[in-house]
């Protein structure tokens, strides 16, 4: 993990920054690097429906700027910030309430650093990030009084540390976004699997199709997130998303979207289980 904080500062300092010129904010308005629309280890609110099964994944959680640290003359910028989040798995409806089965949890923080070009920018971002997983009380069967399936809990844990760098590019009506990155975990729970891990994906999206409603800006999207993780044999997820928001893209808004999974399951009490999802889903977002 230190490793990958001494290239994160690399990155920073090898841009030309003038130490006596910025400016220091307390809780900057905007958000510096917008979370990947295509990753699920994201902090997000909203809930995304499974077509084949009837589940929902459900998504709480947000991420905000605490300190930014600006240098006009260099058009960059520099901040830190928090986030915490949970995906829930619920797999049906019963006595007027979800029947929440499976839930993963994170919390960590974040520095993030933006470099605005003629053309658009170059991003860095150096997430902490804490996980862990359980099986709830949706799982348990209270008349047999054990676990559903036969299943028992697994002890999952990963700490870890994640660089990722990003390219955004504008051209003319349209702007695309490409990335990288790195994750290595500290600890990990079952030790079967693998500390490092790696991710790579694209968002491309347009506001050339303007639309009335909310008064507001619609920007069509099409994202893809591809995650290289070792559980426990280095195995490859996909997940592509096609939607729209309503709402500037890197403001407040309400995301509509069909998604499309394969690979190991999200929910990490199930990572050992393959899976291709189709789903329909919305979140909100309120940075």
């Amino acid at each position: 993990m230190k490793k990958l904080l001494l290239i994160f500062l690399a990155f920073v300092l090898g841009i030309n920054i003038h130490a006596q010129d910025y400016k220091v904010t307390f809780m900057p308005s905007e958000i510096t690097f917008l979370p990947f629309r295509a990753n699920f280890e994201e902090a997000r609110i909203g809930v995304l429906y499974y077509s084949e099964n009837a589940n929902l994944k459900l998504d709480l959680g947000g991420t905000t700027e605490i300190l930014g640290i600006e240098y006009p003359a260099s058009k960059a910028k520099l901040t830190f910030g928090i986030e915490f989040m949970a995906y829930a798995l619920s797999t049906s409806y019963s006595g007027r309430r979800l029947q929440i089965d499976a839930v993963d949890g994170f919390f960590g923080g974040h520095a993030s650093f933006v470099k605005f070009a003629d053309n658009g920018k170059y991003l860095a971002r150096f997430r902490i990030i804490h996980n862990s997983a359980h099986l709830v009380d949706g799982h348990y069967d209270e008349t047999l009084k054990r676990w559903m399936n036969d299943d028992k809990p697994i002890p999952f844990t990963r700490d870890f540390g994640e660089l990722t760098f990003a390219r955004e590019q504008i051209a003319g009506d349209y702007q695309l976004k490409y990335y990288g990155g790195v994750a290595y975990a500290t600890l990990v729970r079952p030790s079967q699997l693998k500390k490092y891990s790696f991710s790579a994906g694209m968002e491309l999206h347009t506001n050339k199709f303007y639309s009335e409603f909310f008064d507001d800006n619609l920007n069509l999207f099409f994202a893809y997130n591809f995650v290289l993780k070792g559980m426990p044999v280095y195995t490859g997820n996909n997940h592509f998303m096609l939607g729209a928001k309503f709402g500037e893209w890197y403001g407040k808004g309400l995301v509509f979207y069909l998604s499309y999974f394969a690979g190991k399951n999200v929910f990490s009490e199930y990572y050992t289980n393959s899976i291709k999802r189709f789903g329909i889903g919305f979140y909100v977002d309120i940075f």
